[in-house]
């Protein structure tokens, strides 16, 4: 088979970025692809990440955890192991001398199990010894006596169970109630839709260095990603003063929305804080893929009414997320879910129950587009059969539904940000279609299934679907988003001080990007993040792009204004008649003319500013409530070859158009789209940390398929418009999330278009994808 379109090549340039004939890509500041500062030591293998680092005196640590999800500890003996050669400290729930007990927003994530164990590898106790072997050892040798109890893993099971939390197993119910209730469509459809468990699966597993400060305090080197909430959290269960714990954050290898894992940087802290020496933990594949947290599985129920015309009248919707143990981010997630539960899509009558449960499951908790990519998957399923139902075309009637700016949510927030969602569903839909191949036996190897994997080119059949989705930036509900950076100039080179940790998303390449546009340097240096510089927030929901985007774009224009303000007096003018352009001060009219690094010679200046956007309220009890800061869209049209007899799929192409705001690097958008759109394909047909029992099974790389090179697609960026946000900075958008949210509920059509079958589940099991015979 051959293989795509002849000239398919050049249909990967943006338009906007690189349009023939236009303006050159500025070489520095915003729009310029500035190369991250850290790539020629991260492709040299010489960038420091945690698990790389080292300290005089240094033990190692290993935990303990539970091979059962679901027990009730009745003894836990730590003697033969404190007894082994080399063993400096052994830990359990007794030795937290603060709170037993942590959490995001609800405070039910022990340290260490003490009575109950709630899921599969919770942490039960630690050790600290001389070798990592020993250390090992000595956790192997902890005799702990179990009652296994019977686990609750149905999320639809947790609402008529025993209470697996004194505060039972309800983490939050949203009952969205908008418009009438007695609305009927001439055409109705129905769907039961499940998700699985995808895991953010970080190249880098978790790794961490505690070391003891000579205050009775600790200090810890990890990829934190909200450093300040886990000093806070640490000094709560160390029983220390906020003050005496400091985190240091290190090179973060890979985030997908969140990388912490508390049961590993907590005993690290109290074990060092034992034993008075430094203490390392590296952990195995396994512990990361039992510690942290994954994407929320979801059932989610749908009925959809629209009118002859394929206007949608009505959306009904039950929705179920599976948090596992333990509450973490759920709340957070669910109300993405109920709030985007319809879609980009005008729907004048909603009706939408939304519960987040306990299990005994992994623990769910962020990662990319939590809540949204769900129910994207379903909305855009029932979107399909209201197609084939009407006879009409899966574009033609999303385009008769599609929201704009100006419309209401079912929330009953106003969409006032840029909308252009219709305009982005055409740009795929017109985008030409890769040719069909053909059956040239020296190119079997684009046949489903890969090679030897493959059946007969007869059985392949080729399908077209679309996703239309959307996420929300920022924190919601009332989150107080708010960001503190400082810009110091020293001569010619500037110094960034942001607790906004560089996470992959690129916030440190921009916060260089944004100094360089608003004072003219060439030369500048974002400091390491700690816990001694002011808080940014979480790395999460696309927002410090924003956020902390913000704040290093006010400090910089207050030090601009102490840079021009003097220069502006010595020749009687206004400093806003003053530019800076290529390194250069010129007044309007020409007479001034000098170089920055001239007016900054000698001169030390510097500014601290915050940001904080508007702010937003929680939904009330009926599902209403201005929830989100701001949204951004994104349209994707799935190409993909179909093995209709073994099931198997190929995703052949993927068409991206997405509502950026503004480019400001634009090598670094187009990197994060397709990463976006690769780990999107990960979770329609391979991605699924599965479980029985509760019982994880095959937590490594060959149980969890995640998708490589030969699985990624043609990606095709055809259109990224650039309508500015007015209340962002620099009017620029969320790019990461809303790929990975929409591109699963491409692919989902487009094996749905080319089997006939419903296609509800993802990832997509090779028996949904074999054809119905006849």
């Amino acid at each position: 088979m051959a293989g795509a379109a002849e000239g398919s090549a050049s249909a990967t340039a943006i338009p906007l970025l690189t349009s023939p004939g236009g303006p050159a890509e500025p070489q520095r500041g915003i729009g310029a692809s500035l190369t991250p500062a850290d790539a020629e030591a991260k492709t040299q293998g010489i960038y420091p990440y945690a698990a790389d680092l080292w300290a005089e005196g240094l033990l190692w640590a290993a935990l303990l955890r539970s091979p059962h999800p679901h027990a009730r500890i009745l003894s836990i003996d730590t003697s033969e192991a404190a007894r082994m050669p080399g063993v400096r400290a052994v830990v359990t729930h007794a030795d937290v001398p603060g709170d037993a007990a942590h959490g995001r927003k609800i405070a039910d994530r022990p340290v260490f199990a003490s009575d109950i164990v709630r899921h599969h590898g919770e942490p039960i106790a630690a050790v600290a010894a001389d070798h990592p072997d020993t250390a090992r050892l000595a956790a192997a040798a902890i005799a702990v006596e179990y009652e296994v109890l019977e686990p609750v893993t149905d999320p639809e099971q947790a609402f008529s169970a025993e209470p697996l939390h004194p505060d039972g197993n309800l983490i939050r119910h949203i009952p969205l109630r908008f418009g009438d209730p007695d609305a009927v469509g001439e055409v109705i459809v129905e769907g039961l839709y499940r998700i699985g468990r995808q895991d953010p699966a970080p190249i880098g597993a978790e790794a961490g260095l505690a070391v003891p400060r000579p205050d009775g305090g600790v200090e810890i080197y990890t990829a934190s990603t909200d450093p300040h909430a886990d000093r806070d959290l640490a000094a709560a269960c160390f029983g220390l003063a906020p003050e005496r714990v400091k985190v240091v954050v290190t090179g973060v290898p890979g985030a997908m929305g969140d990388r912490e894992d508390p049961g590993m940087q907590l005993p690290l802290g109290l074990l060092a804080l034992r034993t008075g020496h430094p203490v390392k933990l590296v952990a195995t594949r396994e512990e990361s893929f039992l510690g942290h947290p994954h994407r929320h599985p979801t059932l989610l129920r749908y009925r959809h009414h629209a009118d002859a015309d394929g206007k949608l009248v009505k959306v009904e919707a039950q929705i179920l997320l599976d948090a596992g143990a333990y509450a973490d981010t759920s709340s957070d997630a669910l109300a993405a879910a109920v709030a985007f539960a319809c879609g980009p899509y005008v729907v004048p009558h909603a009706f939408v129950e939304g519960w987040a449960v306990r299990t005994n499951n992994p623990p769910s908790g962020h990662m990319r587009g939590e809540g949204a990519m769900q129910v994207c998957a379903a909305y855009e399923g029932q979107m399909d059969k209201l197609a084939a139902r009407l006879g009409l075309d899966p574009a033609e009637l999303r385009l008769r539904n599609v929201l704009a700016t100006g419309d209401l949510l079912p929330t009953g927030q106003t969409v006032t940000c840029p909308a252009p969602v219709a305009e982005l569903l055409r740009a795929v839909r017109d985008y030409p279609l890769p040719a069909l191949p053909s059956d040239d036996s020296e190119e079997e190897w684009v046949l489903p299934g890969g090679p030897g994997g493959a059946g007969e080119a007869g059985a392949v059949r080729r399908g077209v679907g679309y996703g239309l989705g959307m996420v929300h930036m920022l924190g919601a509900e009332g989150a107080d988003e708010v960001s503190t950076a400082t810009v110091k100039v020293t001569g010619p080179v500037a110094t960034v001080i942001c607790a906004a940790v560089e996470t992959g998303q690129g916030f440190a390449t921009l916060a260089r990007q944004i100094v360089q546009e608003v004072l003219g340097l060439d030369e500048v240096y974002v400091a390491p993040v700690d816990t001694d510089q002011p808080p940014s927030g979480p790395g999460a929901h696309s927002r410090h792009t924003w956020v902390s985007g913000g704040a290093v774009e006010r400090a910089a224009r207050m030090v601009r204004t102490q840079l021009l303000q003097p220069l502006a007096a010595q020749f009687g003018m206004s400093a806003e008649l003053l530019t800076i352009a290529d390194g250069k001060i010129t007044s309007y009219d020409g007479v001034l003319s000098i170089t920055v690094a001239e007016v900054l010679e000698g001169k030390e200046l510097w500014a601290t500013a915050q940001c904080r956007p508007h702010p937003t309220e929680p939904l009330d009890e009926s599902g209403q409530g201005d929830a989100f800061v701001g949204m951004a869209f994104c349209a994707v049209r799935a190409v993909v070859d179909v093995d209709v007899e073994l099931g198997s799929v190929r995703v052949v192409e993927m068409a991206v158009a997405q509502d950026v705001g503004r480019v400001l690097n634009p090598k670094q958008a187009r990197a994060r789209i397709e990463a976006g759109i690769t780990q999107g394909v990960g979770a329609a047909l391979t991605e699924n940390l599965r479980t029985a029992a509760g019982l994880v099974r095959r937590p490594d790389f060959t149980g969890y398929a995640l998708p490589t090179s030969l699985d990624t697609p043609d990606v095709h960026i055809v259109k990224l418009v650039e309508e500015r946000d007015v209340v962002a900075p620099f009017g620029a958008k969320a790019i990461s999330a809303v790929p990975v949210v929409t591109s699963p509920a491409a692919v989902a059509a487009a094996v749905r278009a080319a089997t006939g079958r419903p296609v509800n589940r993802l990832p997509i099991r090779p028996q949904a994808a074999v054809a119905t015979p006849g």
